[in-house]
């Protein structure tokens, strides 16, 4: 099956292994801080949210509402019956940020949680956000869930890591969303595994081999380490009138 997709690229990480992706996104803010700041900025009960570039679709199930309802956007053909068999509450459908197969204002919430919006030099994500803006309701949020590139253990591999440069450099990512209008926050997290094991297979997904090596040897035992998070968070509006 062909991806008839110009802007989809194949994510390097969960495209190579959907399985210990699964278990890194398992180990990923055990403790609900994070969760508990993107229901605060934006909360989604009873609304329509849209979970763009849901992947395999673990968080799909999470973002249920009592009265609420959950989409799911993927580019990605390969992964599209792992989303859609999440929850039969869960709409999954195959498209991406340039071109998502929504209504216009028909949308209240958007989360993209390392998907697509990553601006840099090389990288323009204008065409993305203004999509997304299309289909936010007015007043509607956009929350980019992006790694701290600052702050936490994460943030000391990332720096060390040749492969994060495809994230972008800090200081043009946080101009580029402050011209959009967008909020930072930022949130301290964690990652935390269920074995040394588990945390050595993702970070061997996530970092060169060299890389992910050297940290093991130097933490043979460790299960968990900090991780730091930055939301940028537009408002429907507010990116509209350039801030």
């Amino acid at each position: 099956m062909a991806n008839e997709l110009g802007d989809f690229l194949p994510a390097p990480n969960q495209g190579a292994d959907p399985e210990v992706y699964e278990i890194e996104n398992s180990a990923l803010d055990r403790t609900g801080v994070l969760f508990a700041r993107l229901c605060s900025l934006a909360p989604w009960a009873g609304k329509v949210l849209l979970d763009l570039g849901c992947g395999s679709g673990y968080w799909l199930p999470k973002y249920l509402t009592e009265h609420g309802t959950v989409l799911g956007v993927e580019p990605d053909l390969r992964l599209l019956d792992a989303a859609r068999a999440r929850s039969s509450r869960v709409q999954v459908l195959h498209g991406s940020a340039e071109h998502l197969p929504l209504a216009d204002s028909s949308v209240a919430v958007v989360h993209a949680r390392f998907a697509y919006f990553f601006p840099s030099a090389n990288y323009d994500c204008t065409a993305g956000l203004r999509e997304v803006l299309r289909v936010l309701r007015p007043g509607g949020s956009l929350l980019v869930i992006d790694n701290d590139h600052q702050h936490g253990e994460f943030a000391s591999l990332l720096r060390q890591s040749p492969w994060a440069s495809d994230q972008g450099e800090d200081d043009y990512i946080r101009r580029w969303w402050a011209a959009q209008g967008a909020q930072r926050h930022e949130v301290m997290s964690s990652w935390s595994f269920d074995s040394a094991e588990d945390l050595a297979k993702v970070l061997h997904l996530e970092f060169p081999a060299d890389l992910a090596r050297d940290w093991i040897a130097r933490h043979p035992l460790a299960t968990e380490l900090s991780y730091g998070y930055v939301l940028y968070h537009v408002r429907k509006g507010a990116a509209e009138l350039g801030g």
